[in-house]
């Protein structure tokens, strides 16, 4: 019999993390966080993380599990998070796994084999030497010219995955853009009940908006400041959007009311795409909240049609 997981997903500032709160204390589930920041220690304001009273009452993984100056990649989340829902469920547990990176959930909830393309030495170092003698705008227009989808949605500061898009295209002849029609499957060794959040567009953007001035009144410069004292403009952590802008602005690039601006405009681009990305699974079951009263009839509903699914009532 396969194991029960529940997913939730969708995009920044929807509710994921309430919801997962919510469903945890009522189903005794732990909480295992599918976010590509979250993982790193001491960057809480900027990835908003689950305030420590809740880490305390119900198990979180996978967060504070990596230093800001070291990488991460989506095969050691994968292996770790398996890893995790065993663990969860052979105390007969449900794990609940939240998050809104998209390649994190989909490492999962899918079979991805796109890591068989193996790595290039000689290719990458040319490509880093690219973007450390003319930049990294001239490094991403190398991926625009050969894959304008990957180009659109990475952002030329991630620099290492950049790299590997325009590494996939150049090794196996396809753009990194179809990766997922090309080599992704649903993951059946589980059984998962995926819920995706969402809202209407223009609430949505106004919420991030207020989560970025709220940002900077908890302190996150300081934050911020902090986390550049153990990385450089390379690292892989600052890549994340917050922190991006606010190297932008530590090193007299930007203004601070461009900074400002820059975070919440590239936060709803982000939002956009995590809803284009996560669109793609029909597995998911949509809640947007622009069809609720209150957030607590959809944690209800939620919970009602996760205990049917969990004890095959449906």
């Amino acid at each position: 019999m396969r194991k029960k997981c529940i997913v939730i997903v969708g995009p920044t500032g929807v509710g994921k993390t309430r919801l997962s709160i919510f469903l945890a204390k009522r189903l005794s589930s732990e909480i295992i966080s599918a976010d590509s920041m979250q993982i790193y220690k001491y960057m809480d304001i900027g990835t908003a993380k689950v305030e420590p009273k809740y880490q305390r009452e119900i198990k979180h993984h996978l967060i504070d599990i990596v230093e800001p100056y070291e990488n991460f990649n989506v095969e050691q989340f994968k292996n770790l998070c398996i890893e995790k829902i065993e663990e969860i469920s052979s105390k007969n547990k449900i794990p609940i796994i939240v998050g809104g990176t998209g390649l994190y959930i989909n490492s999962i909830t899918h079979k991805l084999e796109f890591n068989a393309v193996k790595s290039d030495d000689k290719l990458r170092e040319e490509l880093e030497n690219i973007s450390l003698q003319y930049g990294n705008e001239r490094l991403h227009k190398i991926l625009e010219d050969i894959d304008p989808k990957s180009a659109d949605k990475i952002h030329m500061n991630n620099v290492r995955r950049v790299i590997r898009a325009i590494e996939v295209c150049k090794l196996t002849g396809h753009k990194f853009s179809e990766i997922n029609d090309k080599f992704d499957h649903y993951n059946d060794d589980y059984d998962f009940y995926i819920i995706g959040l969402n809202d209407d567009r223009q609430v949505l953007y106004e919420r991030i908006n207020k989560r970025v001035d709220e940002m900077i009144d908890e302190g996150f410069m300081a934050e911020c400041k902090y986390i550049y004292e153990m990385t450089d403009e390379n690292s892989q952590s600052i890549q994340a959007i917050g922190y991006r802008e606010a190297f932008m602005y530590l090193n007299y690039k930007i203004s601070f009311k461009d900074m400002i601006s820059l975070m919440k405009k590239n936060s709803r681009k982000y939002a956009k795409r995590q809803l284009t990305w996560f669109r793609q699974d029909e597995r998911i079951h949509w809640m947007n909240l622009k069809d609720f009263r209150e957030f607590e009839d959809i944690e209800q509903i939620c919970l009602k049609n996760v205990k049917e699914w969990l004890y095959d009532k449906r």
